[in-house]
């Protein structure tokens, strides 16, 4: 059998995989994490989105992976890098977009004080795919960015805290969504996580929203990301004329956390842990 089919598929075309499995993931998600570790040094005020993804591109060549996104659909970047009003799928160097009051683009891709900003990284290891994304601040964020940073980083472990087998997939959206709106803020629908391993992207999709009980039931072997995005405005998006970039229709800050789990017998393991304990950007 061909290693990128081992495991069965449920009917819902989800793959089981093995217990050897575990391995291979780790070890790509923690590169994945540790580069991510090694981004947080370098965000500042000055630094630039394509410096950043330059960083990322080398630290993969070094470690003697390969980049998941270079090449991927036609897109040339190590990373997306999605900035302030940024949902998702940002593209390193081109010109940051301004949010709120402010009006027209920048010249330019340098970070100023206040920036918020999501770096996504997936890493091939071995053929296994690593795939996580965290927030940075460049500077000191203003108040509202700081609660919205840390809502998101919470719904995205009160998804993971519903990940166990017999759980579904609705009950990991509820959760979010619950803990989301209970705070004002909304979950954005048009992206999702979804299932990897041995590929990129694969069943199931994993919404960030959802009713409990509804949707695939979770097994053990099950592999995929949760990432939900949280916008402090309305949920909606739209997609720029670069065919990547999505924003905020409202012009709201946006942000996002990711990790790639595992289902275990009772419960999951998270294979994008951050070595250096800094997966989130304003704690110690």
């Amino acid at each position: 059998m061909n290693d990128q089919h081992r495991g069965r598929l449920t009917r819902d075309g989800i793959r089981i995989h093995e217990t050897a499995d575990f391995k291979g993931m780790h070890k790509a998600g923690h590169l994945a994490a540790e580069i991510l570790d090694a981004v947080g040094r370098n965000v500042h005020v000055g630094q630039t989105t394509s410096a950043i993804d330059q960083l990322i591109e080398d630290r993969i060549e070094a470690a003697g992976a390969k980049s998941a996104t270079i090449g991927y659909k036609g897109y040339q970047h190590a990373s997306c890098i999605s900035v302030n009003h940024v949902v998702c799928h940002g593209i390193p160097g081109d010109k940051i977009r301004k949010w709120k009051n402010d009006t027209g683009r920048r010249d330019d891709d340098t970070l100023r004080d206040g920036d918020i900003l999501n770096v996504d990284v997936t890493v091939i290891v071995d053929g296994w795919y690593g795939d996580t994304s965290r927030m940075y601040v460049a500077g000191k964020p203003k108040p509202y960015a700081e609660k919205l940073i840390d809502v998101t980083h919470d719904a995205l472990m009160t998804g993971i805290e519903a990940v166990r087998p017999g759980n579904t997939f609705g009950d990991i959206g509820h959760a979010i969504q619950t803990y989301v709106e209970e705070r004002r803020m909304s979950v954005v629908r048009d992206f999702c996580g979804h299932g990897l391993g041995r590929v990129f992207h694969a069943p199931p999709n994993v919404l960030h929203y959802g009713r409990p009980g509804s949707g695939p039931v979770l097994e053990e072997g099950m592999f995929f990301t949760i990432e939900p995005m949280v916008n402090l405005g309305r949920p909606e998006t739209k997609v720029l004329s670069d065919e990547w970039t999505a924003v905020t229709r409202d012009k709201s800050l946006s942000a996002q956390f990711e990790h790639s789990i595992g289902v275990t017998a009772d419960g999951c393991e998270i294979f994008t842990l951050s070595p250096d304990a800094k997966f989130h950007p304003t704690w110690d």
